[in-house]
């Protein structure tokens, strides 16, 4: 794991289970959203925040507005920005009317808010970000690349488009989203992406097996089945 290139991200909202990953030496940052925030029971999302940044004060993370509206979303934005310098606002792509949300991250970029622009799935999507996008401000484009497999489309062309349009652009990091399985790392890093989000779950399993020789794996395997078997009480 850590002769890889790319930096591992976890995805998350549950604090302690991210300063357990920050201290595992392999995570350079954090991820989350608001969909893992309510999953996790967090209630107050400005105190959630602060509470993450007393304990995280260097590495990357990255919060998300959460309204419809895209002067709210600018609002939102400045205030996020304003909580800390590793902070960096997540922005999605579009609202959910399917309004396109370019002019607000060319606006917060030339402005110097640090983004992650978030559910990006298409091509087109991943030109008009990189373009709207400060060259000279950090900045990350979060393709999902996941989600797109689950679609049955192979989502490496998209990466290595992203990565071929932002190579001259040193500022901006290019990010594999919603990872599915420990093969998304080497599929990230053969693409030459800069970051990959890895659940708490997937981060463990990469630990773990990644690199595992095969028959070891397999005789493993074997044996978690027959003492799950014998465990049971199982007759036939």
């Amino acid at each position: 794991m850590k002769d890889l290139r790319i930096e591992i991200y976890s995805d998350g909202a549950d604090i302690n289970q991210m300063i357990e990953d920050l201290n595992s030496g392999l995570v350079t940052g954090f991820t989350t959203n608001p969909t893992l925030m309510a999953k996790a029971g967090i209630t107050d999302y400005m105190s959630f925040a602060k509470d993450v940044l007393a304990q995280i004060k260097e590495h990357s993370i990255s919060f998300e507005v959460f309204t419809d509206e895209l002067a709210q979303m600018e609002e939102q934005a400045l205030i996020l920005s304003s909580l800390s310098e590793n902070v960096f606002v997540k922005i999605p792509v579009m609202n959910t009317r399917g309004q396109s949300t370019y002019e607000l991250i060319k606006s917060l970029s030339e402005k110097g808010v640090k983004l992650n622009v978030t559910a990006i799935f298409t091509k087109s999507q991943i030109n008009e970000v990189i373009n709207a996008l400060d060259k000279n401000v950090p900045s990350i484009v979060s393709i999902f690349a996941g989600r797109i497999a689950n679609a049955g489309i192979d989502p490496e062309p998209f990466i290595n488009e992203a990565v071929s349009l932002s190579r001259d652009f040193n500022e901006m990091k290019i990010l594999w989203a919603s990872s599915r399985e420990v093969f998304n790392i080497i599929q990230a890093e053969r693409c030459g992406c800069d970051i990959i989000t890895l659940t708490p779950a997937l981060i463990k399993a990469a630990q773990k097996d990644l690199n595992k020789d095969l028959t070891q794996f397999s005789q493993e395997t074997v044996q978690m089945f027959y003492d799950d078997a014998l465990n049971s009480g199982y007759r036939i």
